[in-house]
């Protein structure tokens, strides 16, 4: 019996076949994505310590928005950290990339060497920056004595501002490596034309990077930014291994504050609903960052066209 060629098949072997090899990932991200967001739903209106629990309603979202003054500080304070560091961490990576994308002797040196930090754990990189920084014995404070720019040890961790400073200067040496290799690919695939042509009409370097290179690397840009973001948002093990929040509270950041609680960490008691509605309102509140972002780069990037 003959076949119409232009009969399709009942089913696509090699559609199967993707689905069964892509099956294991899809589980396992359905497990622990959607299943854990369904908990934190569910959580987030009980009194639980993760064995208990009472109904209790909108009580939990009722107490951070009226009772839980140090959940907004917190927030604060992991908003201020992170732009502030991103202010530093994206230009660096970006111009670092630039000099790197340059066809010179020992690139390939110096590519490994500067991305190396972003390969090191944030909580080895928080003892790192707490050691260095400590108020005595610490490497920094020996090297500014020695060369006489201040008298005594400097506790740098006794205050809330140059707490936040060596947070910010260890986030910046943690991450901007992975971002330079973003950036780095990026650049690799602007046509050479194009700097060519510029070349050929006389257009100086700076016009080139914001006229050539910047829209160019516009979309990889956008998403690198997005990312540096959200994360630097997340961000809770380099406080834990470095900070712990002190002094009193003030370095604490909104993931740090949500973990105290859902663990009873730090001297707190266990308290999983109302860490979970915390988590929501989190959640919430990155989505919201992120589509103000997005709303606002793709609004500069059709201004730019």
């Amino acid at each position: 019996m003959r076949t119409n060629p232009l009969t399709k098949p009942k089913y696509d072997p090699n559609s199967v076949q993707a689905v069964v090899m892509l099956a294991p990932m899809l589980i396992g991200f359905f497990l622990f994505t959607y299943v854990p967001i369904f908990y934190i739903l569910r959580y987030s209106f009980y009194q639980s310590n993760g064995f208990t629990e009472t109904w209790i309603g909108v009580e939990n979202f009722v107490r951070i928005f009226t009772r839980d003054l140090p959940y907004w500080k917190s927030l604060g304070n992991a908003f201020l950290l992170s732009f502030g560091k991103l202010a530093v961490e994206i230009p660096l990576a970006l111009l670092l990339a630039v000099f790197l994308n340059k066809a010179l002797k020992g690139t390939g040196f110096f590519r490994v060497m500067l991305f190396l930090p972003a390969i090191i754990s944030t909580a080895i990189t928080g003892l790192i920056f707490s050691l260095m920084f400590a108020s005595f014995n610490g490497i920094i404070n020996e090297m500014l004595l020695n060369i006489g720019w201040i008298a005594r040890p400097i506790s740098w961790f006794s205050r809330k501002w140059s707490a936040m400073l060596v947070l910010g200067i260890a986030s910046v040496w943690n991450n901007y490596g992975i971002n330079m290799i973003f950036f780095l690919m990026a650049l690799q695939s602007v046509p050479k034309e194009l700097y060519e042509s510029a070349d050929i009409d006389g257009i100086s370097s700076v016009r080139k990077f914001f006229h050539i290179t910047l829209p160019m690397i516009g979309p990889t840009f956008q998403v690198v930014v997005l990312m540096a973001i959200v994360g630097s948002l997340k961000m809770a093990d380099l406080i834990l291994a470095s900070t712990n929040g002190q002094p009193a509270g003030q370095t604490e950041v909104v993931m740090t504050y949500v973990f105290k609680y859902f663990f009873g960490y730090d001297g707190r008691t266990v308290s999983v609903g109302f860490a979970s509605a915390m988590a929501l309102i989190t959640g919430i509140i990155l989505a919201l960052v992120s589509l103000v972002y997005l709303k606002t780069s793709n609004k500069l990037g059709h201004s730019m066209d």
